[in-house]
């Protein structure tokens, strides 16, 4: 069994719950994996080989996309348009989609500037319900050629944002976080829980490998930051939440998860590193995790409160 449970509270989701399944291979560094309920199939990034792969039942694993510039994290806006975290643009993009889920024209830039200066390069995103856009803006797509482009970073440190579409207006809303990579609301969008993956860029033991939890406060601003946990083996890289609250998150050799108290409640044990992972499917509660080379996938007694 690939589950284990160290805390009651989460026996429930682990009842029932399928084997863990390998449903294809070939990447280098899977990332970003994105649920696309219209056609099941499942979208994600092999970031060094800057593609995207897709994944159905029907087809297996398909290149949907090459040259992609080194997306990185994705999500979907309610009307079903896709971001994409650009590393090699160091922007925001977005792709509408037309009959048979066919990409309609050239990708647009949201955003790729603050205050005159260019971004790092943006790691992952989500949408809050009122269809604003917050995101990671790392500088791991800039300090080398390995997924993205080498440059200097031209804001000199690493930020969480809040982009709103309508206003076109992009705003810092943590500093607080060393280097923020995934990033989660909590069910009612009280919480948002950003990772700090510090450590992987520092080899003298001083970087972070936890996740931070911020209160929100008027759906537009950050406050209350504090170690929600702290993640070993490796790092709190992509995380996700469930609807009753419960944090997924990736590690070195699991899925680890988290009640809302910061309790260690359960493990999903992976053969590989994991960097990311999304609940998906018809009933919302597959658990879709890209792990280094290979993308794997858990069906389990809860459902996701997001894709």
């Amino acid at each position: 069994m690939s589950i284990r449970i160290f805390d009651p509270r989460f026996a429930a989701v682990a009842h029932g719950a399928g084997a863990l399944q390998r449903l294809c291979s070939g990447a280098v560094w899977s990332e970003g994996p994105v649920w696309m309920h219209e056609d099941r199939s499942l979208l994600w990034s092999d970031i060094p080989n800057n593609r995207m792969l897709r994944w159905s039942a029907d087809s297996g694993m398909t290149v949907w996309r090459d040259g992609v510039e080194f997306t990185n994290g994705h999500v979907r806006e309610a009307d079903g348009a896709l971001l994409h975290c650009s590393h090699g643009l160091r922007a925001i993009l977005r792709t509408r989609f037309g009959p048979g889920m066919q990409p309609i024209g050239e990708d647009e830039v949201l955003v790729s500037h603050y205050q005159g200066r260019r971004l790092n390069s943006p790691n992952d995103v989500v949408v809050k319900g009122d269809g604003s856009i917050w995101f990671t803006d790392p500088p791991y797509g800039i300090l080398s050629n390995r997924e993205g482009h080498q440059a200097e970073s031209e804001l000199g440190a690493n930020h969480v944002f809040r982009f709103d579409p309508a206003k076109q207006a992009l705003h810092i809303v943590s500093a607080f976080v060393e280097e923020p990579n995934g990033l989660a609301f909590s069910p009612d969008e009280s919480v948002l829980y950003v990772s700090d993956t510090s450590a992987a860029t520092r080899s003298d033991g001083s970087g972070h490998h936890h996740i931070v939890a911020f209160d929100v406060v008027g759906g537009q601003q950050l406050t209350n930051p504090r170690v929600f946990a702290v993640v070993e083996p490796g790092l709190a890289d992509g995380l996700r939440v469930d609807g009753q609250g419960f944090v997924y998150t990736s590690s070195a050799d699991s899925v680890q998860v988290y009640h809302p108290d910061g309790t260690r409640i359960g493990r999903i044990a992976v053969p590989e590193k994991v960097g990311n992972l999304v609940f998906g499917g018809d009933e919302g509660n597959e658990l879709f995790i890209c792990a280094s080379t290979s993308l794997y996938r858990i069906a389990l007694n809860t459902r996701g409160a997001t894709a």
